[in-house]
């Protein structure tokens, strides 16, 4: 077992985006009243803040906590879509023409979510750097083939093999069967984004208030009463955008959304010329393994960062540092003598049909379970979801037909089916797929 060695300004549980931002004004006042009430300050509820108000709607966003800082300034900053499912598991769940309808969407959502960025001046280290999945058994690369003459089929998402032969144009490791390139994919800084985000709503005049969780939401009439810590407030509509973070008093939606942590590590800075050795090709790297490790250099040039699965379920983050450094020394073992610089977690928000859904329940609106693609789907879907409570024609997705149900495992609000989910991976299926791999 390697152990991990720390720089003096380790931060632990503080995410290394973080470290970019600046300081903002305090939250807003919460009004008595507004036409649509967006419930999370993350990508979705802004986006949908942001779009409800262009179509005329006085609009206000609560957080339970600090706008923004859940998995929308904690994610690892890749920016693309494109269906986590292959089309034919698409195709079986949901039929050929929907399956067809959500691979097509793909491009779209990447394209609306790059065009917010650019129209509202957000400066956020974007950067169009590709990425690649690496197969890590010949059967994953196999099951890469099939979707990249899927994806090019049903989409207009650019997306290509790279052989084994031809790997090392992209990353040096011995550790992959193989790799299909998207090319149109993005980094960022996620924390930027989201407070980029942030500034074009408030310049809108639209009130953001943080430490304001909704205690309750009672109907009113044909509109609801909000009552959070900082007072009620009435709304005509609102839209859920918790995601993740979906708990009380939203219990039904967070029986059909499972928080799944996701833990990253930071090392500390590196060589320029080690890191143009390890990733020549210089983009976001994602693995086909269950354990679904993804890792990218910083938009600095500097650092490596390295996220996945450390554990289905809360772990010491010493813990966690130490099992995605040992995966993180699995592709590269030239890393084992560096330093860490920081170590954080943050919840992605899973659906049970691994895909996003926009909908509304009992006049309450809601897009969630993005299921790790929430850096484009978030802001899209956000901007759906409002657009369906406003009554716009833009809010048509095929988002909104995808299945959104709860599991017999998952009776309860919180998660505990993931205590054993988490022991079965660990000891079965990551050892299968690292036998499978040799």
């Amino acid at each position: 077992m390697r152990a991990v060695k720390w720089t003096g300004e380790a931060a632990q549980g503080y995410p290394y985006w973080w470290d970019a931002l600046t300081d903002e004004p305090s939250d807003d006042g919460l009004p008595e009243r507004c036409d649509l009430l967006a419930i999370g300050a993350g990508f979705t509820g802004l986006s949908a803040a942001i779009a409800a108000q262009d179509c005329g709607a006085k609009v206000v966003v609560v957080d339970a906590g600090e706008p923004g800082k859940g998995a929308s300034t904690r994610n690892g900053g890749m920016f693309g879509a494109h269906p986590r499912l292959s089309w034919d598991r698409l195709a079986a769940q949901y039929g050929a023409d929907l399956a067809d309808d959500l691979m097509a969407e793909s491009a779209p959502a990447t394209a609306w979510t790059r065009a917010l960025i650019e129209a509202e001046g957000i400066d956020c280290d974007l950067q169009q750097t590709g990425r690649i999945q690496l197969a890590w058994t010949e059967t994953h690369f196999n099951n890469l083939k099939q979707l990249v003459r899927h994806v090019t089929e049903k989409s207009t998402v650019k997306m290509r093999l790279v052989e084994r032969a031809d790997l090392a144009q992209e990353i040096t490791t011995g550790r992959y069967f193989g790799g299909a390139v998207l090319e149109e994919h993005c980094g960022l800084n996620p924390a930027k984004f989201h407070q980029g985000l942030m500034r074009a709503t408030r310049q809108r005049g639209i009130p953001v208030v943080g430490h304001a969780a909704v205690t309750k939401l009672e109907r009113n009439g044909s509109g609801f009463i909000a009552r959070t810590g900082k007072g009620d407030i009435r709304a005509d509509k609102v839209v859920l955008a918790t995601n993740g973070y979906t708990s009380k008093p939203f219990n039904w939606y967070a029986k059909r959304i499972f928080a799944l942590p996701s833990y990253i590590i930071a090392t500390e800075q590196l060589d320029a010329n080690l890191l143009g050795h390890l990733a020549p090709g210089r983009r976001m790297m994602v693995e086909t393994r269950a354990r679904h490790s993804y890792f990218r250099i910083s938009p600095d040039g500097t650092r490596l960062l390295f996220g996945g699965r450390a554990a289905m379920v809360d772990v010491d983050l010493h813990k966690a540092a130490r099992r995605q450094f040992e995966t993180m020394c699995e592709v590269w073992p030239e890393l084992q003598d560096v330093k860490l610089s920081h170590v954080w977690t943050g919840n992605t928000g899973y659906s049970f049909s691994h895909a996003p859904n926009v909908g509304e329940t009992r006049g309450l609106h809601h897009a969630m379970g993005y299921s790790g693609s929430g850096t484009v789907m978030a802001p899209y879907l956000g901007a759906k979801a409002a657009y369906q409570a406003m009554g716009d024609a833009r809010g048509k997705t095929a988002f909104s037909h995808t299945a959104f149900n709860g599991y017999w495992a998952h009776p309860f609000a919180k998660p505990h089916f993931l205590k054993a989910v988490d022991i079965w991976y660990r000891n079965f299926v990551d050892r299968k797929e690292s036998w499978q791999s040799r």
